[in-house]
């Protein structure tokens, strides 16, 4: 039998990176920049799900 692993810190991050990634959005100065910040969104969306 697995133990399972709290997700709970990966799913704080994924939101904290999701507000980043919508102010980016947002903010004319920092939208080039915003690709920067997609790649946090993804990969704590997906170890959120444990998926990796």
């Amino acid at each position: 039998m697995e133990n399972k692993a709290s997700t709970g810190k990966y799913w704080i991050l994924f939101f904290l990176s999701l507000i980043l990634i919508i102010f980016m959005l947002i903010a004319p100065d920092v939208r080039p920049y915003f690709w920067l910040a997609l790649p946090l969104v993804c990969t704590f969306f997906v170890k959120a799900l444990d998926v990796i």
